[in-house]
C-alpha cells in the first residue's frame, strides 16, 4: 500500500493505517524528541502522546502545507519544547545535588593529565557555604538568578555580586 492510500485511510480513522504509520516513524520522532529532552523514559512518553494527538487530529494533515513526516515531526518537535520549558521538567533538573557531579569526576578513570576533568571538589572546597549553595543553585540546578534570590531568602543584587565573587575565587584557583 503506497504513503497516500494509508493516510487517507488513517484519516477515515482506520485503526491499522494508524499501526502502520507508527511503525514507520515511531523511532525516529522518538529520536528526536529525545534529542530535546535528553530522557529517553520521558521522550517516549511525549512520543505516544504525539501520536495519539494526531489521532485525534488526523483532519488536520493538509498534504498541500507539506509531507505527512514533517507535519507528524513538527507536532512532536513543539510537544517536547513544551516539555522542556515545563515547571516540571525545569523542577526534575533542579533535584540533582553538586555531589553528583563531583562523583562523576572522581568516579572517571585516569583522571590525570585530564584537561576536561578539573577536580569539581577541589575548586569548590574552600570557598565559603553561601558560595557553594549559589553556585550549586544557578550552575548544578538550573535555578535563575532570580529563583535562587527567592530560594535563599536574600535580595537578587546580592545573588549578582555574591555569584561574580564566587566566580572570581574559583577562577584565581583555576589560575593556580
Amino acid at each position: 500500500m503506497d504513503l497516500d492510500t494509508l493516510i487517507a485511510r488513517f484519516k477515515n480513522k482506520d485503526m491499522l493505517a494508524f499501526e502502520r504509520l507508527h511503525d514507520m516513524y515511531a523511532e525516529n520522532i522518538c529520536g528526536v524528541i529525545n534529542t530535546i529532552v535528553r530522557n529517553p523514559e520521558r521522550a517516549q512518553e511525549i512520543c505516544q502522546d504525539v501520536f495519539v494527538k494526531i489521532w485525534y487530529n488526523a483532519d488536520d494533515y493538509d498534504a498541500s502545507k507539506g509531507r505527512f513526516f514533517t507535519w507528524i515531526l513538527s507536532i512532536a518537535r513543539n510537544a517536547a519544547i513544551d516539555e522542556v520549558r515545563s515547571k516540571s521538567h525545569k523542577n526534575q533538573k533542579k533535584n540533582l545535588q553538586i555531589d553528583y557531579f563531583v562523583g562523576i569526576v572522581e568516579g572517571s578513570e585516569n583522571i590525570e593529565g585530564k584537561v576536561d576533568a578539573i577536580g569539581l571538589k577541589k575548586l569548590l572546597k574552600g570557598l565559603k557555604e553561601k558560595c557553594i549553595q549559589l553556585i550549586e543553585l544557578l550552575y548544578f540546578k538550573g535555578f535563575t538568578q532570580k529563583e535562587a534570590a527567592e530560594e535563599l531568602n536574600i535580595p537578587i543584587g546580592t545573588v549578582k555580586t555574591r555569584n561574580r565573587s564566587c566566580i572570581s575565587q574559583i577562577r584565581k584557583r583555576l589560575k593556580l
